[in-house]
């Protein structure tokens, strides 16, 4: 790959006064976030994220799911840019870095590129996707999953939060529904930097992992009906508990993640029981449930065991269900170009490499469907994240940043 034959160095100081700042949108007492998609502090984690880059020249656009795109031009404005994408929005106890990183190491590379007057031969694209969490719109990723074909826009305005407000209320009345087309805005390629979400780097003491992929993922949601009754008056036999038949799909869900290899994970992360109230027994119980494995026909195995189990356990108990699939994310292998340039930013920064397959969904999950896309990884502090102790250490994040820059350099230089 032919390559610069120097990098520019980024500011690490302020690439985590920016993290630092911006963690004040949404901030929690534990030093985590809330910033759910499309709410107050999403709005103005957006507008400040808008302010930065309009100043440093960019041209700012919005699409009509309010993915947002700043646009840094370079020598030759007929070529489609290089694009560096992530997201704002966190969970509802979310950590100040998961998909945050990604947007400010962005940030920081166009700052640096612009401090130094190094200009590239594509023009640079800067990407906010919109509710890449789904945790308040499900599924995740919705946006960037829009603009990739996955879904369609009015799929996605139909989307409801549990109080519900639909997806496209909630955009209308953000200020964030923009007037571009969804698709508009092509680019060349993408690259993600984000926080790894797991332990492996860490227990290895690698600080950049180049991931390959990622696993695939199937979100399905769950209602449990059964009969509400008194707790002091229905015999056991006669009741039909729709609590007793969630705990059951608990106990399956786990098992048939650990039946399937060391590689297969299940979790039932959401549940709603209905009435709530400590005498009567529960007659209706919602929750959520999420498979993953790196193998489509494994997740396929998984999935059948779950469902045909799933009959079984509401035909003891006397429940009826419903049962639907809100996320199917088939497993995904990055561009080899793309991840040839992260090699070479890593190798360019001095820094030991571990090759990793992502076990969670991301915005290049969906955009590697329409264009070459890969991420870069650096350590999560004990594998936490989706918890606001989640936490990135500062050299790891300008390690990140480092090899972001150099890798979109690189893929410039080489494509160029």
């Amino acid at each position: 790959m032919t390559s610069p034959s120097s990098y520019p160095t980024i500011n690490g100081q302020r690439l985590w006064s920016n993290i630092i700042e911006t963690a004040q949108y949404g901030a929690t007492p534990k030093g985590g976030l809330t910033r759910l998609t499309l709410g107050a502090e999403d709005i103005q984690a957006r507008n400040w994220f808008r302010e930065r880059c309009e100043a440093l020249g960019c041209q700012v656009s919005v699409d009509q799911l309010g993915n947002m795109f700043a646009l840094k031009p370079g020598r030759n404005a007929a070529l489609q840019p290089i694009a560096i994408g992530s997201h704002l929005d966190t969970q509802p106890t979310g950590g100040r870095f998961d998909g945050i990183l990604g947007v400010l190491a962005g940030l920081e590379a166009l700052q640096t590129l612009q401090d130094q007057q190094i200009e590239t031969t594509a023009p640079l694209l800067l990407i906010n996707w919109t509710n890449e969490e789904g945790s308040r719109f499900a599924p995740a990723m919705l946006c960037s999953g829009v603009y990739a074909g996955v879904f369609d826009r009015d799929y996605a305005y139909s989307r409801t939060d549990r109080a519900g407000i639909t997806f496209e209320q909630a955009l209308r009345d953000s200020g964030y529904m923009g007037s571009d087309p969804i698709g508009k805005q092509r680019f060349a390629a993408m690259f993600e930097l984000h926080i790894e979400q797991g332990p492996i780097l860490e227990d290895r003491d690698i600080p950049i992992g180049v991931v390959q992929g990622a696993q695939a993922v199937r979100w399905y949601e769950v209602t449990l009906e059964g009969r509400r009754a008194h707790t002091g008056t229905t015999p056991m036999h006669l009741r039909k508990n729709a609590l007793l038949g969630a705990s059951r799909v608990v106990e399956l869900v786990n098992a048939i993640a650990l039946d399937h290899g060391p590689l297969a994970v299940g979790t039932v992360g959401l549940m709603e029981v209905r009435p709530n109230s400590r005498n009567v027994i529960p007659g209706t119980v919602f929750f959520c449930v999420d498979l993953r494995h790196p193998e489509d026909a494994v997740l396929a195995q998984m999935e059948a065991a779950f469902t045909s189990r799933l009959h079984g356990i509401c035909s003891d108990i006397g429940l009826t269900h419903d049962l639907q699939t809100v996320w199917d994310s088939p497993a995904v292998k990055f561009n080899a170009n793309c991840v040839a340039a992260v090699r070479e930013g890593a190798r360019a920064a001095g820094l030991e490499t571990l090759d990793i397959t992502s076990g969670a969904g991301h915005d290049a999950v969906y955009v590697a469907r329409v264009a070459p896309t890969t991420m870069i990884f650096v350590k999560s502090v004990d594998g936490l994240s989706h918890n606001e102790a989640e936490y990135t250490a500062p050299e790891d994040c300008i390690a990140g940043a480092q090899v972001l820059l150099n890798a979109v350099l690189a893929y410039d230089a080489a494509h160029h």
